[in-house]
């Protein structure tokens, strides 16, 4: 993609993504992801009403007359984005593409994240780590970002969520709010490291999928193709069996993935390509908030 294509898309992306952050999901996101605790800001003159356990006695003594502390949150957080950049992202029904809609998702946590005075990073994987950019605050720095989700080309086609959450907890020491999107579909073999992940780290797996992956349609004998490992087969579509069959693979991989981010106690949200995120992830806040 040439630069001026390029700078233009994330402009796009910008315009978008940031309306939604400014309007809808600041808020939300503030109230849903809380600081690391209460920290200490000013001290008062004591008013009726105010809880008696926050007198200042020190100061309450020196000018004769009670004063209590103030206490504030310590709001400043890291977010953590754990984007899946493999190949099966790369499928689309439905005028868009799964990594499209997974671009906007994460540029619009990020935005929020910023309206908040938190900072992002990002980790893009396949079944190794593609690139890392260390949390920082900004809006050049969530351009940056949005850069990388869109032109970003993997080394590899295939997925190992176990490999990125061991970088992740290598490299991120404090604990961080991190949204990890992907399909979720072609890898089961994660509920070990999600497991450590999720007793530091407040962990949420975003669920980006077409509508035709769940039912394969009927459509006689078709030449499918793997888009991560390339490999292609001729599928009888017309066999009622065969469609059975693949409808319990989906179903399985969509059961493991809930019962692994529950056992974690992570949560997750399930958005189709078509439907509105929007309503999915504010859905998802205020069930938290």
């Amino acid at each position: 993609m040439e630069t001026k294509d390029l700078l233009k898309k994330v402009r796009k992306i910008e315009i978008k993504t940031r309306r939604l952050s400014d309007h809808i999901f600041s808020g939300e996101y503030h109230t849903s992801f809380k600081g690391r605790g209460m920290t200490f800001s000013e001290v008062r003159q004591y008013q009726f009403g105010d809880d008696i356990r926050a007198i200042d006695w020190n100061v309450t003594a020196r000018y004769n007359e009670p004063y209590i502390k103030v206490f504030e949150e310590e709001r400043e957080l890291t977010m953590m984005l754990m984007v899946d950049i493999s190949g099966s992202e790369s499928f689309g029904t439905q005028n868009a593409f799964k990594k499209d809609i997974v671009t906007e998702i994460a540029a619009t946590m990020a935005f929020s994240a910023t309206q908040n005075n938190d900072k992002i990073g990002l980790i893009l994987f396949s079944d190794q780590i593609e690139l890392f950019i260390p949390p920082k605050k900004g809006r050049s720095h969530v351009l940056r970002i949005i850069r990388e989700l869109i032109e970003f080309q993997p080394k590899s086609k295939k997925t190992d969520i176990s490999q990125a959450l061991r970088f992740f907890s290598g490299v991120i020491k404090k604990k961080a709010i991190v949204f990890m999107i992907s399909d979720f579909l072609t890898d089961d073999d994660y509920e070990k490291t999600l497991k450590i992940a999720g007793k530091k780290h407040d962990l949420t797996g975003i669920r980006v999928y077409d509508v035709r992956e769940e039912k394969m349609p009927n459509l006689g004998m078709v030449n499918m193709q793997d888009a991560e490992t390339g490999e292609t087969l001729l599928v009888n579509t017309g066999s009622k069996a065969v469609r059975i069959e693949y409808e319990k693979y989906y179903q399985e991989k969509i059961k493991y993935f809930k019962e692994t981010f529950s056992k974690s106690g992570s949560g997750t949200v399930n958005t189709r390509v078509d439907e509105s995120y929007v309503t999915k992830l504010l859905g998802y806040f205020k069930s938290r908030g």
